[in-house]
């Protein structure tokens, strides 16, 4: 495997950073995944949008264009000589000292990573997620944005934890309020009478690109889709439920909290929406 650091190819062996990287010290920096299929980058300008918005949400200058980095990411991906698979771009603050403040870090470290990833086993995409919610809750926009897809992921490493220790698949996140944010790694959806719910982002959720993703094949579907505050009862209740992310793509959930989901198997209209972005993924995109 060759890691792209800096407008340099390096063996995975040789690849490096800093200890005294902001990154690794504080988890102040930013990153994307992005998923290519069948030798396409797909929403690859999606994604560094939200990277250049993350960067500007905590006043982090990215060292190189965006088209620069467009070229850095799909080159990246010739170099390993993959036609399916998972890019993890970084940029950390780079590298400073022991000290808090970014200031004492004079240039960026960009880290662009091609390789294999498979979320979750294929029989839960055949058969569908066990959740359970978890009491860790999703940090408030007051205290970190969720909107920033930082490398800080200490909130969303716990809650990941209380839910393997639970046995579930995937662990629910609540807000302050209450009401649900989203999944420790994925947004949650869910269907009643064939109409399709989703948290909005205030609630804590990340503007997630395979969210965008499942409203746009909703409304070329026709099937109904809104954003509204939701609380257990409202998966409890649902006909359906599924999760999306980029590295779990779109995946049926079937239980919460040991209540059945629906019948306890993936429904049709997810299905449906599975179907349609397999189509979309394996059919758009970069080439590369």
């Amino acid at each position: 495997m060759k890691v792209y650091i800096d407008g340099v190819f390096y063996p995975e062996s040789d690849a490096k950073v800093s200890i005294f990287d902001h990154g690794l010290l504080y988890g102040d920096g930013i990153f994307e995944g992005i998923r290519f299929y069948n030798g396409r980058v797909f929403r690859l300008d999606e994604h560094l949008d939200r990277l250049w918005d993350s960067a500007k949400a905590i006043m982090l200058r990215i060292p190189i264009s965006l088209e620069e980095m467009r070229e850095a990411t799909l080159e990246t991906i010739r170099q390993n000589g993959f036609q399916d698979g998972y890019v993890r771009l970084l940029v950390t603050r780079g590298k400073g000292n022991l000290g808090l403040s970014p200031d004492r870090c004079p240039k960026a470290t960009v880290i662009i990573i091609a390789d294999k990833i498979q979320l979750y086993p294929v029989e839960k995409y055949e058969k569908g997620m066990v959740m359970v919610t978890c009491a860790t809750r999703r940090a408030a926009p007051a205290a970190l944005l969720p909107a920033v897809k930082s490398l800080n992921y200490l909130n969303n490493v716990m809650a990941k934890i209380e839910a393997s220790h639970a046995g579930a698949d995937e662990g629910v996140m609540l807000n302050e309020q209450g009401y649900i944010a989203e999944c420790t790694g994925d947004n949650l959806f869910v269907i009643k009478k064939g109409v399709i719910s989703t948290p909005p982002v205030y609630a804590g959720a990340l503007c997630g690109i395979t969210r965008d993703v499942v409203f746009e094949i909703c409304h070329e579907l026709g099937i109904p889709i809104r954003e509204i505050e939701m609380t257990r009862y409202d998966v409890y209740t649902a006909d359906e439920c599924f999760l999306t992310g980029t590295a779990a793509e779109v995946i049926a959930a079937i239980e919460l909290d040991t209540r059945v989901i629906g019948t306890g198997e993936p429904g049709a209209i997810t299905k449906k929406v599975i179907a349609r972005f397999r189509e979309l993924a394996q059919s758009t995109g970069t080439p590369f």
